[in-house]
């Protein structure tokens, strides 16, 4: 198996982006090891060993990924995206890019939103699983005061983000 990849210059540091075909199956902080090793262990759970090959845009998500960035906050909106995961996950991550841009939600509302309100733990942890980052808005949600919380990117990379998409954060 192989997947294409490629590293993108942002406000927030580079990003590598992982694609097969036409989706976006991973995309990692490049500055994040811990992150990096995560992620590896993800893909690999789903492809086994794997050989990567660098393009200019795998599955277009560079170019989208810029647009963002350069002030459309809403390219990223039609990327197709993979993320490999459990049933519970899968839900979580499709309750994410559910939420518009300039909005959050507590995780405990996400957890009533994928209909398991005492979930909220798991909620979390899906979150934080998620292999897409940005493109599957895990940082839309916050701690149920409003405040930025939990990011495996950082707090300070969360939180210029939701600024970036005009997100009220306490």
């Amino acid at each position: 198996m192989t997947l294409e990849t490629c590293e993108v210059a942002t406000p927030l540091g580079a990003l590598k982006l992982f694609a097969e075909g036409d989706k976006l199956v991973g995309l990692e902080f490049t500055d994040k090891r811990r992150g990096r090793a995560v992620l590896r262990r993800q893909l690999e759970r789903a492809y086994g060993k794997f050989d990567e090959r660098k393009v200019k845009d795998p599955a277009g998500a560079a170019t989208r990924l810029r647009k963002y960035f350069a002030g459309d906050r809403s390219a990223l909106d039609d990327q197709p995206v993979l993320g490999h995961g459990t049933p519970f996950q899968q839900r979580v991550w499709k309750e994410l890019r559910a939420i518009p841009v300039g909005t959050t939600r507590s995780y405990g509302e996400l957890a009533k939103a994928i209909g398991r309100p005492k979930s909220v733990r798991a909620v979390g942890a899906a979150n934080g699983a998620n292999p897409v980052a940005i493109f599957v808005p895990c940082h839309r949600i916050v701690a149920s005061d409003g405040s930025a919380h939990g990011y495996g990117g950082g707090l300070k990379r969360k939180e210029w983000l939701l600024e970036h998409e005009g997100a009220p954060v306490k």
